[in-house]
């Protein structure tokens, strides 16, 4: 055991270093290194998730860019296309940096669609980003944050169908060639009659408008309830081409 075991050492050191060498060169050291560069990729997925969230999706620059920095609430409505009187809104809070999906509804616009020149009577609805500070109706304030106006005279016509005797029993003023801070009925139209004005958000009928956004009569008390001056609330709209552009 003195003298034999001396051989028997050395020979297993031997073959230790051996298996050592051979797990290092299979990648035992360099796999050790495959945990920081996972972890790497990790966080670089996390970064690119973070920034995405600080972004409304299908918004490009030239439209984002031009939300108000204040701006906490943003409806936004997404054309079906162009010449489509079809469309879906939603909700966006943000929440530290991060744009946060609310709540969204169909929804339909213009009957021609859209255009980014909206002239009185095209029946197609403006693309662009407007704020939203003032509401009203012909019912009651259903418990409006914003400035809220009941009056009769919002009553549609009754020579219209009467399937749009209700489109107006809730209207969210768009800020579309108006005087903020007044009743959504008020008539002035600062760039003249030709620009087209009184563009609301109102009541669905269940089809194009002639150049509003309507929606159902839960999704406007959602909104109605929801928007708050305080957060200052816009609405980011048009067909996804025109959302997502860079220029008209």
């Amino acid at each position: 055991m003195r003298k034999i075991g001396a051989p028997r050492a050395a020979a297993a050191a031997a073959a230790l270093g051996t298996l050592l060498t051979a797990l290092t060169a299979c990648g035992g050291a360099q796999g050790s290194s495959a945990a920081p560069t996972g972890a790497a990729g990790n966080t670089a997925d996390t970064r690119a998730r973070a920034a995405e969230a600080t972004r409304i999706p299908g918004i490009g620059d030239r439209l984002r860019q031009r939300i108000p920095a204040n701006s906490r609430q943003v409806v936004a409505v997404y054309g079906a296309g162009r010449d489509s009187a079809d469309s879906t809104v939603v909700l966006y809070t943000k929440s530290g940096s991060a744009w946060e999906r609310t709540r969204s509804w169909p929804a339909h616009n213009g009957k021609k669609g859209w255009t980014a020149d909206h002239h009185e009577g095209d029946r197609r609805s403006p693309v662009g980003v407007f704020t939203l500070t003032d509401a009203g109706g012909v019912l009651p304030d259903p418990g409006a944050r914003l400035p809220y106006t009941r009056d009769a005279s919002f009553a549609a016509p009754r020579r219209w169908a009467a399937s749009h005797w209700h489109d107006f029993d809730y209207v969210i003023a768009i800020d579309y060639n108006r005087v903020k801070g007044t009743a959504p009925n008020d008539p002035t139209r600062p760039e003249g009659d030709a620009k087209g004005g009184s563009i609301w958000l109102h009541m669905d009928h269940g089809s194009g408008t002639s150049a509003c956004v309507s929606l159902s009569k839960a999704a406007m008390e959602y909104l109605l309830r929801t928007l708050d001056p305080d957060r200052h609330p816009v609405v980011v709209m048009g067909d996804g081409a025109d959302l997502k552009a860079w220029h008209f």
